[in-house]
Formats: structure tokens, C-alpha cells, sequence
């Protein structure tokens, strides 16, 4: 967990890549929310966003789904930005849907969930914030 690799390889910052896919869930209408501003970052930075929450229609001018399993594509990152109660139930449909990378913003923390998700071969962030990291990662 959190091995700077794989934080590297998740960001595709070290290679010339298309623009990467990212599920944010929990992802708020609130442009003073983190979930808000840190998936405009991502946005702004070429990622193409995929809002999961299942009481909005739209955010940042895309789409809302209730859920991952939802999607209509299955997305290089899951960015999470819910309570650590809700990090096994996430983790569990990753599961189910074979989704490989699992980022769970920073100051949420649930050890437990990130060892299963790692245990079935989940690549996982956790406590970590992605726009710091890609901030910082990015080329310049």
C-alpha cells in the first residue's frame, strides 16, 4: 500500500499516456467540498471523471452514477471520498467487478478493507490525496 510505483503507475506520470479513467465516489455539487475541487483538478489535468453518487444527476459536466457497477466503462482508478465504514462495501464490488486500483483520499484510513482489497490483487492508496500526489508528480 501507498508504494510510490504504484502511486506513479496509477497517475500515468511517468509515461506518455492517454488520459486516465477515474470513478470519484462521493463526488459533491459543493465546488468548496475536496472531492469537488480535487476532481476539477483531475479534470483540468486531462483525467475523464466518472461522478458516483446516487443523489446527483450531474457534476462538472458529467454524468452521475449510483453506483460502479453502473458505468459504462470499468475505470483505471476508484477515488474515494466517503467515511471508512463505507471502504469494505466499496472494495467488495471492485471485487466483483475485477476493477485493479483502489485510491482512498486522504484522512481516510479503513487497514482492514485496503488489506482485502490488496489481498485480491487490488493495487491500493490510501490517505493520500491525488491531487497533491499528481501535483507533485507531474512533470513540469
Amino acid at each position: 500500500m501507498n508504494e510510490p510505483e504504484i502511486i506513479r503507475s496509477m497517475l500515468g506520470v511517468t509515461a506518455k499516456e492517454n488520459p486516465r479513467t477515474i470513478a470519484v465516489i462521493g463526488l459533491s455539487e459543493d465546488p468548496s467540498k475536496p472531492s469537488h475541487y480535487v476532481s476539477a483538478y483531475m479534470q483540468q489535468h486531462g483525467y475523464k471523471l466518472y461522478p458516483i453518487n446516487p443523489s446527483i444527476t450531474e457534476v462538472l459536466g458529467e454524468q452521475s452514477y449510483a453506483s460502479l457497477s453502473d458505468l459504462p466503462i470499468k475505470p483505471d482508478i476508484v477515488d474515494v471520498f466517503r467515511l471508512p465504514k463505507f471502504i469494505p462495501a466499496i472494495v467488495d464490488e471492485m471485487i466483483q467487478l475485477g476493477l485493479p486500483n483502489l485510491w482512498v483520499q486522504q484522512g481516510i484510513i479503513n487497514l482492514e478493507a485496503a488489506n482485502r482489497a490488496e489481498a485480491s490483487g487490488i493495487q491500493v492508496v490510501m490517505d493520500r490525496c491525488i491531487m497533491v500526489e499528481h501535483r507533485y508528480l507531474a512533470p513540469r
